[in-house]
């Protein structure tokens, strides 16, 4: 069975897929995401700090799970903005990767309840309060970077991350054990300075948290950090050896548009709520609405 989800999450699309067993979080890794939250290293996000008892424990997410899938979409371009565009982040060039990867969850999903004859499942795509990164570790995919990302070993980071919770007894995979080492890249190149000797990202510092999740004015020091970023910061993992070879997603809903790429900063300081909404109402993009996105290239406009 276990090979037949992996080969049904390959035919969708998805480049990595691997099965840890469901259980209570290891209590280290609850302590670090404590003294995260603790420090106020979630900055602006709230969230982060809610449901902390269900992001210790899968079962609390579905009752009776016992194992937990999770799989990964490449969402690396195959086209790029210009380079002296207002920036996005790589992640936003197409459409909003919650639809996209719910569906192909979705898809899974009812692929395994048919195939097993039965059994409960619980689709989760970040909204849902699971770490994914963990769980991704634990079921082999890849190892968290020192950029505090996923790297999947042979492909890099630039994947989104989704999760199937199960009341299926599943073959666990092995845990990956791989780490960064001491390269520390993406640190010497985090424009916020967010990153710090292999330690949880300070989003308070994070030009992408600042640009996206942030409400109100920027903090002055973010000016010259932003340089022509408008949403997003993709830095970290541009500089990282592991996505050298980063090869483009085959995923036609991630494809960036041609009305996308060809935007303009004096396109973007024109839109209205229309304009906005017909270019960006199928993107995640929509997060930071009209307001937060002009926000964003006036204050780095002020130069």
């Amino acid at each position: 069975m276990e090979s037949l989800i992996k080969q049904r999450a390959a035919a969708l699309g998805l480049e990595a897929c691997g099965i840890a067993r469901a259980r209570a979080v290891d209590p280290a890794a609850v302590q670090r995401y404590r003294d995260w939250i603790d420090s106020g290293g979630n900055g602006c996000m709230d969230y982060a700090a809610r449901y902390l008892d269900v992001r210790d424990n899968p079962g609390l997410l579905l009752e009776g799970a016992r194992s937990v899938i999770v799989v990964a979409m490449n969402y690396y371009p195959a086209r790029f903005q210009p380079q002296d565009a207002p920036q996005f982040a790589y992640y936003a060039y197409g459409r909003d990767y919650h639809e996209v990867m719910r569906d192909r969850l979705q898809q899974l999903a009812a692929y395994i309840r048919e195939i097993a004859k039965g059994g409960d499942t619980r689709c989760c795509v970040d909204t849902a309060p699971l770490r994914e990164r963990y769980w991704a570790v634990q079921a082999g995919v890849g190892f968290v970077g020192r950029n505090n990302t996923l790297i999947i070993p042979g492909k890099g980071s630039f994947f989104f991350l989704g999760a199937i919770v199960t009341t299926l007894e599943l073959q666990p995979d092995e845990p990956c054990r791989l780490t960064c080492g001491d390269c520390g890249a993406c640190e010497k190149a985090c424009p916020g300075g967010a990153l710090t000797g292999g330690k949880p990202v300070d989003a308070s510092r994070c030009i992408s948290c600042l640009t996206i999740e942030y409400r109100g004015e920027l903090p002055e020091w973010t000016r010259e950090a932003m340089g022509n970023r408008i949403y997003g910061c993709d830095e970290c993992q541009r500089v990282c050896p592991h996505n050298r070879n980063a090869q483009p997603t085959t995923v036609p809903e991630l494809q960036p548009s041609d009305e996308f790429l060809s935007l303009t900063a004096q396109e973007i300081l024109a839109m209205d709520q229309p304009a906005f909404s017909h270019l960006f109402s199928p993107s995640a993009v929509k997060r930071t609405k009209l307001t937060g996105l002009q926000r964003n290239l006036h204050h780095i406009l002020k130069k």
